[in-house]
């Protein structure tokens, strides 16, 4: 009988943690150097460079891939002949593990979880408690599954119960458009189709943590249904064109994984959830012999690329002094344009937006002059050693759209905002009646983008932590205009072009 000790097991935990932090899964490598390789998009193609050059600095510094490292997740498989040795109990055990790899002082790891979600909203501030799975199997060793999910690619999860008639195929490819860009695509889209509406979304999850094999599978062809949806579904998804950090391209989704399950005669529940640019996932298995080993990819796997144009940006990029920056200088801007910042970042989201928001309501003084600035928003990891600011990548802004006209109107006095994904309709026309402009930095690249800012305090609302408002120093922040003060926008304009471009099948909506 197989003995698994309580430390052995919490460590075991906490090394995953870490370990997936940094290390992108070397499979998710390959096909993003090989998307990089194909694209025909430069705005993509540059977008996917700097993916993967942010993927191996963090290899080197041993820094999290993304600034926002993920809700932990745990599926356990635990066979019936294991015996525990120690104290509480598995949960306790996971949640032992988690908060060791998210309060490691060497490399902290952004603490995301809220308790009392529908009320205070207040930050455990250690990143549990973790979302876990277990199943009882046969057998004398605990299979053990980790992930991180970040926020971004989690709230584009989608679910439905079509009927048994219906195509599974043109319900995806319904959604995929309305999913925008918050995800961080180019990334994997899991399925779950079958059982009971919490399975399908389940399996969809879990399909997630499978190895990308899609080259391999075409390669050989298929040899069932499944197989068979797999690869309609990534063609018919990259079709829609809507490309690397939703910019247009010909890269959307590296792979499509599915799981099935028996249904209901009268249901066909489907459930679909996407991995960003970040993903971080690993397998192990506990015999009993001690915890976990994880072993370090060689740097060799990493693609050959140019940090210093990703860190300096294109040599046509035009250079923003945002100290002197003025209404007038941002109405020549582009959309499409790619741009370097440097001078004074203000930040801020979700819950600061609403701050300033109630303090608005109330007639109190803002404690931040936003006039005339730009905010960014991000939720950074906090700095070790020599940092200025740990990783600090952008968040998704559509979910700041409703705080747009706000923020753009005299009483605050925002010039634009920096952050990630398309903008609403209602926010580009804010954007547009304020001449306003929106600029985005790549989602999964946070390390890179860190590299520019030089020096970071917190000005206002520091309860909040990693969602209190900072003032960042940077220089030469590489950023592109995804909507400009005519309210033109990338996200749009691209997704368009590059569908057209690849022409294979009509858009679809819902």
């Amino acid at each position: 009988m197989t003995i698994i000790r309580q430390e052995d097991f919490i460590q075991s935990i906490a090394d995953a943690f870490q370990f997936i932090s940094i290390y992108h899964p070397l499979d998710f490598i390959r096909a993003m150097k090989a998307a990089h390789d194909l694209e025909q998009s430069p705005a993509a193609r540059d977008a996917m460079a700097q993916i993967l050059i942010n993927s191996r600095m963090c290899a080197e510094g041993h820094r999290p891939i993304c600034q926002d490292t993920g809700m932990a997740v745990v599926f356990l498989k635990i066979g019936m002949n294991v015996r525990w040795e120690g104290e509480a109990n598995i949960t306790d055990w996971v949640n032992a593990g988690v908060r060791r790899a998210y309060l490691d002082p060497d490399n902290p790891l952004r603490a995301s979880v809220l308790a009392d979600p529908a009320g205070a909203r207040q930050n455990t501030r250690d990143n549990t408690p973790a979302v876990i799975y277990m199943d009882l199997v046969p057998g004398d060793t605990v299979d053990v599954k980790v992930a991180a999910k970040g926020g971004g690619s989690e709230n584009k999860a989608h679910f439905t119960v079509l009927n048994p008639s219906d195509s599974i195929v043109d319900w995806v490819l319904s959604v995929l458009p309305e999913m925008g860009a918050g995800w961080c695509p180019p990334g994997i889209l899991g399925l779950g189709i079958g059982g009971s509406p919490e399975k399908a979304l389940l399996m969809a999850k879990e399909a997630l943590l499978d190895p990308i094999d899609i080259h391999e599978l075409r390669a050989r062809g298929a040899s069932n249904r499944i197989e068979e949806l797999r690869l309609e579904l990534l063609d018919k998804v990259n079709a829609l064109g809507i490309g690397a950090q939703g910019l247009g391209g010909l890269t959307t989704v590296l792979d499509v994984k599915i799981k099935d399950f028996p249904t209901h005669a009268a249901s066909l529940p489907v459930g679909l959830i996407p991995n960003c640019a970040a993903t971080r996932h690993i397998h192990f298995t506990l015999d009993g012999s001690g915890p976990a080993v994880f072993t370090p990819p060689a740097l060799s796997e990493w693609p050959d690329l140019s940090q210093t144009q990703a860190s300096n940006g294109p040599a046509a990029a035009r250079r923003v002094n945002l100290d002197t920056l003025s209404a007038a200088d941002t109405a020549t801007w582009q959309a499409g344009e790619q741009l370097l910042l440097s001078g004074k970042l203000l930040t801020g989201r979700d819950a600061a937006h609403k701050k300033l928001a109630e303090l608005i309501r109330a007639g109190q003084p803002l404690p931040v002059d936003f006039h005339n600035k730009f905010i960014y928003y991000v939720g950074p990891v906090d700095p070790v050693r020599d940092e200025a600011v740990g990783p600090a990548g952008p968040t998704t802004a559509t979910r700041m759209d409703k705080y747009t006209d706000l923020m753009l109107g005299d009483q605050v006095g925002l010039l634009g905002m920096v952050g990630k994904s398309e903008r609403g309709p209602e926010a580009i026309a804010s954007i547009k009646a304020h001449a306003g402009v929106y600029c985005i930095a790549v989602g999964g690249a946070a390390y890179l983008v860190a590299k520019a800012i030089k020096h970071a305090r917190v000005l206002a609302f520091p309860e909040l932590g990693m969602e209190a408002v900072y003032e960042f120093d940077v220089e030469n922040m590489p950023v592109t205009v995804a909507v400009d003060s005519r309210g033109n926008s990338v996200h749009d304009s691209g997704p368009k072009e590059w569908r057209m471009k690849i022409g294979k099948i009509p858009v679809r909506k819902a």
